[in-house]
């Protein structure tokens, strides 16, 4: 399972997923620093990513698409917590996710809530 995060999310994340054993990209380490939402959810389908983001277009676009892939973990009010909080959420409800994420969810998660939405979107 490999994570891509997304340009709104910091590339320090990667070091703490990497410790708890998930390979992840920056979305700067794929040359898609400036790149479209809908140019990053085509490379994280192509590559097999999930992606990680704060964005909430991600989940709307693979909505409207009814889209089965690219999984994503939607990020939510976490713009107030330290760097250190946000890997620690993460790290702390992934293994709670993953075998939804290997079929295609969106899951959205917060400090206080965690909703998951299989794919497609009906």
């Amino acid at each position: 399972m490999k994570f891509l995060l997304d340009a709104n999310l910091s590339p320090a994340l990667i070091s703490p997923l990497a410790e708890a054993g998930y390979s992840t990209a920056h979305v700067v380490d794929l040359g898609l620093l400036s790149a479209s939402d809908e140019d990053i959810l085509r490379r994280a389908e192509d590559d097999g990513y999930i992606v990680i983001t704060a964005d909430s277009d991600f989940p709307m676009m693979l909505a409207l698409r009814r889209a089965t892939t690219p999984s994503v973990v939607h990020l939510r009010h976490i713009n107030e917590l330290a760097l250190h909080a946000q890997s620690a959420l993460l790290v702390a409800n992934l293994p709670t996710v993953l075998n939804d994420l290997n079929k295609g969810a969106i899951v959205s998660l917060s400090p206080t809530r965690m909703a998951v939405r299989g794919l497609p979107i009906a």
